[in-house]
């Protein structure tokens, strides 16, 4: 009895929470954009973020301004999401959990 207690619990341990891993990625890659992108337009010049504004290409409707920030972050955070859940999966089942 007390050896499947155990094997429980240590399963129950080697399992990743694929939904917090998906937040905490896109946390981090929408905010890392819209902080940088903010900098960027605070910052300002003739050319604010000529490198940053080729992001457009993959999401469309962002600029280097504060509401191309916002919209950004969502694409960002989208994207983290999503990664950050494959992550989890991806450990879970070679982890055997």
């Amino acid at each position: 009895m007390e050896r499947t207690e155990e094997e429980a619990l240590r399963h129950a341990m080697l399992r990743l929470n694929a939904r917090a891993w998906g937040i905490a990625f896109g946390l981090l890659l929408g905010g890392g954009l819209f902080i940088a992108t903010n900098v960027l337009v605070l910052k300002g010049g003739p050319n604010v973020g000529e490198h940053l504004e080729l992001l457009a290409v993959f999401f469309p409707g962002y600029r280097v301004t504060f509401a191309g920030s916002l919209i950004g972050f969502v694409y960002a955070f989208v994207l983290g999401y999503a990664l950050g859940r494959l992550v989890g999966l991806v450990y879970n089942r070679l982890a055997g959990a």
